[in-house]
């Protein structure tokens, strides 16, 4: 029986385990977001990182239970301008801003409730 698994594990793609990552982030959506005065979620992440695939699978529920907030996601090795212009030095990193202005900011939160008590911030 273990071999059937090591097996299936060897052939089955490797993205099949893998949550989807996608960087939605650009400075039109967070200007816009901004100007029609929504909360808005920045997160930042790396492809590699064990706690950003925990973040990004509590945040797949957070989109539904905070219908309200504007999501933003970014790759932070592959966005740097982005990583600069918001003063995000870390992957892992949730910023929430509300009213234009940054209202809140973690690093490494890897929790539902840790992160969920976070956005509430923005409520």
């Amino acid at each position: 029986m273990k071999k059937i698994i090591i097996i299936l594990l060897l052939i089955l793609p490797t993205n099949l385990f893998a949550f989807e990552k996608v960087t939605n982030f650009t400075f039109e959506k967070f200007n816009k977001a901004n100007s029609e005065g929504k909360t808005i979620i920045i997160n930042s992440w790396n492809e590699w990182c064990t706690v950003c695939a925990a973040q990004t699978s509590i945040f797949a529920e957070a989109k539904k239970d905070f219908p309200d907030f504007e999501f933003l996601f970014y790759e932070q090795d592959k966005n740097k301008e982005i990583a600069e212009a918001l003063n995000i030095k870390f992957w892992t990193t949730i910023v929430i801003y509300k009213d234009g202005k940054e209202i809140a900011k973690e690093i490494g939160l890897d929790n539902k409730e840790d992160i969920y008590n976070l956005l509430k911030k923005g409520i």
